[in-house]
C-alpha cells in the first residue's frame, strides 16, 4: 500500500522539524540532548499535527538509539512485555508511545519499574493535558514539554517543501493557492499535506488552483477533541474571556463550540458563569440567561447561535462580581474544618425560646445574634461597589451600622 504523502515527509531529523523553536536549535534543550548523546524519559503534548510522532521520530533517529512504537489504546500488555523483553536482551530501548493518556494501570504496573530502572526510556506523546490526564505515576517519571501550534508561515514552508516531492511530479500551483491550503489546515500540517495531496491527484492536468482546493474543502478546521481535553479549554477559554471582559475572544471561542454542535455544554458553562462570575453585580442575568437557552433549543442549530451570541455579549460586557459564591465557599470551608458551634437558644424550634420576630419592629429589623457563638463575629460577605451590587452593599452597610 502506498504511504501517504505526509509520511513520506516526516522529518529524519531535529533540523528538518517545522516549528517548536523553544525546544528545537541551536541551544535549545532537544537540540541539546542530540549533542550530548542523552536522552530522557519524556512526554511531548500539543494539538494534532503539530510534529510530537516526527519529532520523536527525530530524536531516536538523530542518536541512532534501538526503538519501538505502540500506541496505548490499540497494543496490549503482551505487546509490552516484548518490548521488554528486547530492552533486556540488548540493555535498553526507547519505546515511542501514542495516546500516553489512554495507558491503563495493568499497562502502567509492567511498564513503571523498566522506566524506573532505565532499562526504557518512554517517550509518550498525547492531545491531552498532561497535568490532567496521565497517571502521576507516569508524569512523575517524565519531563513534560508542550509543542506550540505551527502558524500559518510554518504550514507554508511545510508546503514548499511538499511541492518538490517526487509524488507530486509536474504539480502546478502558485503561491496565493499554497497560502490557501495553509489558512485552511487550521495549523495542523498533516492536513495541509493531506489536502495538497488529494487536490493533485484530483486533476487531470496537475494545475491545482483556489477553486480545486474549494471544491474539496472550503472550511478551515480547528482542534477541538469534543470529548476530550481540547473540548473543556475552549469552555474554559469561554469562561475566561467572559470573565474578563473580553466580548471579541468570548464570541470566538462561542463560535468554535457552536461549530462542534454541543449546546448542552454552552448551557451548562454559561449557567456557572451567571453565578460564578457576574453573582450579584447583575442578578437579571441569569433569567436572561435562562431566556436565551430556551431560545436557543426551541430554533436548534443554526438560528440558535444568534440569542447565545446576543447572551454573551451581554455576559462579556456586565459587571462582574463574584463576592456571593466566595463568601459561600468561606462558609462551606467552616463546615469542613468543623468551625460551627450550637445554634443560639433563640433561634431554636421550641417555644418561648426568645426569638425577636423581626417583623414587628421598624425596617424589619431588631438586633439579635443568628451566628453560633464560636463564630459569632464572622464576616463572610465582602460586598463590591459594582454595578447592581451597589444597592446591596449599601443595604448591607446600613445593617451593619444597625447592628453596632
Amino acid at each position: 500500500m502506498n504511504k501517504p504523502l505526509a509520511i513520506k515527509l516526516a522529518p529524519k531529523s531535529l533540523k528538518d522539524v517545522l516549528g517548536q523553536e523553544h525546544l528545537i536549535g541551536k541551544g535549545k534543550i532537544l537540540t541539546n540532548l542530540v549533542k550530548n548523546k542523552k536522552l530522557f524519559s519524556m512526554i511531548l503534548y500539543g494539538p494534532p499535527g503539530i510534529g510530537k510522532t516526527s519529532i520523536a521520530s527525530a530524536l531516536v533517529n538523530d542518536l541512532d538509539i534501538r526503538y519501538r512504537m505502540l500506541n496505548a489504546t490499540i497494543n496490549t500488555k503482551k505487546d509490552i512485555d516484548v518490548v521488554i523483553e528486547e530492552a533486556k536482551m540488548y540493555g535498553e530501548i526507547v519505546l515511542i508511545m501514542d495516546e500516553i493518556h489512554r495507558l491503563n494501570k495493568d499497562k502502567q504496573d509492567i511498564l513503571l519499574p523498566q522506566i524506573e530502572s532505565g532499562l526504557i526510556t518512554l517517550i509518550g506523546m498525547t492531545t491531552s493535558n498532561p497535568y490532567h490526564a496521565i497517571n502521576p505515576a507516569i508524569r512523575s517519571r517524565c519531563q513534560l514539554f508542550e509543542l506550540h501550534e505551527l502558524d500559518q508561515n510554518d504550514i507554508l514552508k511545510g508546503l514548499k517543501k511538499a511541492i518538490k516531492h517526487p509524488d507530486l511530479e509536474g504539480i502546478k500551483i502558485d503561491d496565493k493557492t499554497l497560502k490557501m491550503i495553509a489558512k485552511l489546515s487550521g495549523n495542523d500540517l498533516r492536513f495541509a499535506y493531506n489536502l495538497l495531496e488529494i487536490a493533485y491527484y484530483s486533476t487531470d492536468d496537475k494545475i491545482i488552483t483556489e477553486e480545486v482546493v474549494k471544491s474539496i474543502n472550503s472550511k478551515p478546521v480547528f482542534f477541538s477533541d469534543k470529548n476530550g481535553d481540547g473540548h473543556y479549554d475552549v469552555l474554559s477559554g469561554l469562561q475566561k474571556s467572559i470573565r474578563g471582559s473580553d466580548v471579541d475572544a468570548s464570541l470566538h471561542y462561542l463560535a468554535r463550540l457552536v461549530t462542534e454542535g454541543d449546546l448542552e455544554s454552552i448551557y451548562r458553562r454559561l449557567s456557572v458563569i451567571a453565578y460564578e462570575d457576574i453573582g450579584l453585580a447583575n442578578p437579571a442575568i441569569g433569567p436572561r440567561l435562562d431566556a436565551a437557552i430556551n431560545a436557543a433549543e426551541r430554533t436548534g442549530l443554526p438560528e440558535a447561535r444568534i440569542p447565545l451570541g446576543t447572551i454573551v455579549t451581554e455576559m462579556a460586557l456586565s459587571p462582574k462580581s463574584n463576592t456571593a459564591h466566595v463568601a459561600f465557599d468561606e462558609a462551606l470551608e467552616d463546615i469542613e474544618k468543623g468551625n460551627t458551634g450550637n445554634l443560639p437558644n433563640h433561634l431554636k424550634n421550641v417555644p418561648d425560646s426568645g426569638y425577636k420576630y423581626p417583623h414587628d419592629y421598624p425596617g424589619a429589623f431588631v438586633k439579635q445574634q443568628y451566628l453560633p457563638d464560636k463564630i459569632k463575629n464572622k464576616k463572610y460577605y465582602q460586598p463590591k461597589d459594582i454595578g447592581y451590587e451597589k444597592n446591596i452593599k449599601e443595604i448591607y452597610e446600613r445593617l451593619e451600622r444597625l447592628k453596632k
